[in-house]
């Protein structure tokens, strides 16, 4: 989704912008990646506009909207929704992550220079991006909060001895004093909002329309949902499995991120995520009984 974001935002593409997905990027000759779809079926998605290309999590999209815009612009959205920075979650060891861009290349690569073909890795999320689930339900929140920037927390109130309750400002610093974490300070982008429109409906399409790449997992499931798969290669041929979600999704309460290491298609990770909005939304709760029958117990220590 930043990747679209991105892509609109620098003005590359546009809501009416279709891109003809062939199945394989012949664009360049040292490096020709293909399309999910094409590897799974040997072909391509055809044309697709950008909530198309959300919906069907079509590689091919990004790879072009990517090469158009370059890596930087695709760093400057990444950086704006959190990604590669500490959230600030009130708990010790949280990960920074990595953003992939030309520092991170230089860093962990011997200082090679970049190459167009590690922008088309690293525009689905692939080469060197590397973020935690709690980072990525941050990125989820928000989009779903129409590009509002909102930092997660477990800290809701802290009542003093005198009854007054401490401000979150104070808050926020001690916190930051104690973790050691450094505010960085992000570029206000000014989301378009017919263009963050675009991206929601291509998430709400991905499990409620046919062909979205979670249908299946939420096609009988009575509160809309907003949502997108993703496949993350890892080494030795693995892949980590990966599904963000938010419902619902015309008032949004909830974000929910699952990653499942060797998963496989983040389609089966949306079935978990999909039982815990169930449980959130009290839709298991119709006829339970408590039994208050107290039962006898012994244990015996040896």
């Amino acid at each position: 989704m930043v990747t679209a974001i991105a892509g609109l935002q620098t003005g590359v593409i546009n809501l009416n912008t279709r891109i003809n997905d062939t199945g394989v990027y012949t664009k360049y000759r040292d490096y020709q990646p293909r399309c999910w779809v094409y590897t799974d079926y040997h072909r391509g998605h055809g044309y697709l506009n950008v909530s198309q290309a959300i919906e069907k999590s079509c590689n091919y999209f990004f790879y072009e909207t990517s090469d158009r815009m370059g890596i930087d612009n695709l760093v400057k959205f990444a950086k704006y929704f959190g990604l590669g920075s500490k959230t600030g979650v009130e708990l010790q060891g949280e990960t920074k992550g990595v953003i992939s861009s030309k520092e991170s290349k230089e860093k962990y690569h011997n200082g090679e220079p970049w190459s167009a073909g590690d922008t088309l890795q690293s525009a689905i999320g692939q080469y060197d991006n590397e973020y935690s689930p709690v980072q990525m339900a941050r990125y989820i929140s928000i989009l779903a909060n129409g590009g509002n920037r909102i930092n997660p927390t477990i800290i809701k109130t802290i009542r003093n001895a005198d009854g007054s309750e401490t401000s979150k400002e104070e808050i926020e610093k001690f916190i930051n004093n104690k973790l050691n974490i450094q505010q960085e300070e992000v570029e206000d982008i000014g989301i378009d909002r017919n263009n963050l429109n675009a991206i929601l409906e291509g998430m709400r399409s991905v499990t409620s329309d046919s062909g979205g790449t979670a249908y299946v997992r939420f096609k009988d499931f009575n509160i809309s949902v907003g949502g997108k798969t993703g496949s993350a290669e890892a080494p030795g041929n693995k892949v980590h499995a990966w599904f963000v979600g938010f419902a619902p999704f015309e008032n949004p309460e909830i974000a929910i991120v699952v990653m499942v290491e060797n998963g496989g298609h983040g389609n089966y990770t949306a079935e978990v995520v999909r039982d815990i909005m169930a449980e959130y939304f009290g839709m298991n709760t119709q006829n339970i009984e408590e039994d208050m029958t107290a039962i006898p117990y012994v244990q015996i220590l040896n």
